[in-house]
Order: C-alpha cells, then structure tokens, then sequence
C-alpha cells in the first residue's frame, strides 16, 4: 500500500490539515507528523541539542503525531522513527499563503521539509495557498468555519496531483516540487510547470532598543525576467508547479575566476 507522509509549518492545529489528510487517504496509508506549533519561516532547521517528542493527538478522527520540533524534525520523526519504512512520498502542507519566488522558497518551513526528504532520498512536493485580499484578515478567515469549504476544495486539487506523481514517480534530478494555488481554484483551473522567479525582500524586523519585532511589509522585489515563472502563473490566476533543483551552480565569468583562483 502506497505510504504518505504528511507535515507543514503552520502546525498540528493548521486548518488545511484535517481536509488534506482526509483526501489524500483516498491514496494509501497516511501517516501525520506535524510541528506542535507554527513553525514558519523556519526552513529546512534541524534540532541537534536536546530531545525531539512526537505525541500521539487525534484532530477531526484522525490520528496524528504532534512533533515538538521543526518541520524537518518532522520528515526524520515520521519518515524513521514513527513509520516501520520511510512514506512513499513526504506531502508538506498545505501552507497559509504563497511560497512563490526563491525568497520565500528558501526561508519557507513547508518547503523546508521537501528539502529535508530530499536529502534523505525522499521525494517530497510543498503545497501552499495564495493569499486573498488584506493578509491579518486573511489569516483570521482560514481558521475559520466558512473557510473549510476552501480547504477542502485545495486538498482535492493537491491529492490528484499527488496521483499524478505516485502514478510517473517523482522526477529525476528534481528535489523538490513546490506547488501554489491560488484560494479560488478547483480542478478545472489551469496548472502550469513554471520556473521560480527570482526575488528578495527587505528588512523582516523593526524595533529599537535592542528589542525588534517582524514586520515584513510582503513586499517582493523582482529580479529579472518572470516569463514563464511562478510568479507569472499565479498572476495569472493558474496553479504552479514548480521543481527545483538545489545543486546547481551559477556561472562565473573568466575575468573574476582567474582572480578568485590566483
């Protein structure tokens, strides 16, 4: 029986969860290890000093492993500690907002995890939902009853995309799938494979005193062109799939390789 591990970073109470693993039992044995609390913006982080515990707790008649770690901690927990073999396939998700553009796709803690199975030779694909409107009162909402019907309709979306990749298998040379759907999709809207845009952003904190608060504005600066991008997808109104291949190497020109290697 196809064997799925399912974590995120908004935590074992994120409103996504219940609906995502209901559907995606529809695939196989699903198994659930998320972090105990939000654990955004957290990456691919390790515990290395100290105890990681995993607690048996049910949300929605589910059973699932509450994990007081990161989102990574969570695929090692689950993949070779809860699990008798490590899952067919790592499913992080799905994420309280985008993760579109390489600046959030390399601090992000959903795809953090994808990272992490793909370092234990995992394939691991990241699903996150476009934000709607104002982002405080969007985050209220989606823990909301009204926004269940939301979550459910993603997690049908993301489930036949995970038949679609446990039926060809996870590609080769890809580490990481990262998946963005905009709020309002359902299966008729258009999926598109994309490249990740190249972004940065600002200052994250502010304060003084030697006392400093987030304060990110969501402002993404672009670099570059986004044809073709995730970005462009989403812009769009299309679902994006992305993967990204973690070892690469950028080009150097002549001039400055001769004098980094003198």
């Amino acid at each position: 029986m196809t064997s799925l591990l399912i974590t995120n970073d908004d935590g074992i109470d994120a409103p996504a969860l219940v609906p995502l693993a209901t559907a995606l039992g529809r695939l196989g044995q699903v198994t659930v290890a998320a972090p105990s609390g939000e654990r955004s913006w957290i990456g691919k982080a390790i515990t290395r000093v100290g105890t990681v515990q995993a607690t048996a707790v049910e949300r929605g008649g589910i059973e699932m492993w509450s994990v007081d770690g990161f989102p990574a901690d969570c695929v090692h927990v689950g993949s070779f500690g809860i699990l008798e073999s490590p899952p067919d396939l790592v499913v992080s998700g799905i994420n309280i907002g985008s993760n579109k553009g390489s600046a959030f796709a390399t601090g992000s803690g959903t795809l953090g995890a994808t990272v992490e199975a793909s370092n234990v030779g995992l394939g691991g694909v990241a699903f996150s939902a476009m934000s709607v409107g104002v982002w405080d009162e969007w985050v209220r909402w989606v823990y909301t009853e009204p926004a269940v019907e939301m979550w459910t309709r993603l997690a049908d979306i993301a489930t036949d995309m995970v038949a679609t990749i446990l039926e060809t298998g996870f590609p080769p040379n890809v580490d990481v799938l990262s998946v963005n759907i905009p709020a309002d999709a359902d299966q008729a809207t258009a999926r598109r494979v994309t490249s990740l845009a190249r972004t940065k952003y600002g200052a994250l904190f502010a304060g003084n005193n030697g006392i400093y608060r987030h304060s990110f504005d969501g402002m993404l600066h672009i670099e570059g062109d986004v044809d073709g991008s995730d970005l462009q997808a989403l812009d769009e109104g299309h679902i994006s799939i992305t993967p990204i291949r973690y070892a690469n190497t950028a080009h150097v020109g002549d001039s400055l390789r001769e004098r980094w290697e003198s």
